[in-house]
């Protein structure tokens, strides 16, 4: 029962997340809810016993790419910044509340309509470990992880060959 709540808290706040990313007019305000997002992602995932997969959520998007995506917004438009103002404790409390109780009623909702989802059965429970995605992925997916490698490989390469190009 935890985790079903568990499950519609995250999905609302991350829904909210994507609302306050699409709305927010500083492109920082609007990065800092993507963060949000792909960390209620990560805890979707951790709902559904995908550990490996929710920390390379939270490793590669919310971490390296969120801070790329920061780099460059503030590398380019530095000079447009609002100014810092306080944060407002009320405001803040206010959002953890509304998405509390949004939670509630979506779960008090999918009850009602006996939609909610079933647990899983522990045969499962092992095909989010990182040994499990391991095995099938040297296995049965070999030769396409040898041709994504290959790509990148080239990829790569042909990068460093441009770079190296002099422009005349």
């Amino acid at each position: 029962m935890v985790a079903q709540y568990l499950f519609f808290l995250l999905a609302i706040v991350a829904v909210a997340a994507a609302l306050g990313t699409l709305l927010a007019r500083n492109p920082v305000n609007s990065a800092l809810w993507l963060i949000l997002n792909l960390f209620c992602i990560a805890g979707l995932y951790l709902t559904l016993n995908a550990q490996f997969i929710a920390v390379v959520q939270v490793l590669v998007y919310a971490g390296a790419i969120m801070v790329l995506f920061l780099f460059v917004i503030m590398l380019l438009n530095l000079a447009a910044l609002p100014p810092l103002r306080l944060i407002d404790v009320r405001r803040g409390l206010a959002f953890i509340l509304v998405m509390g109780l949004l939670a509630e009623m979506a779960y008090i909702v999918a009850m009602a309509a006996d939609v909610l989802p079933e647990p899983l059965p522990e045969t499962t429970v092992q095909t989010g470990s990182a040994v499990e995605i391991a095995k099938v992925l040297f296995t049965r997916y070999a030769l396409p992880l040898e041709m994504v490698g290959v790509l990148l490989l080239v990829a790569t390469i042909g990068a460093v060959m441009y770079a190296k190009r002099r422009f005349v």
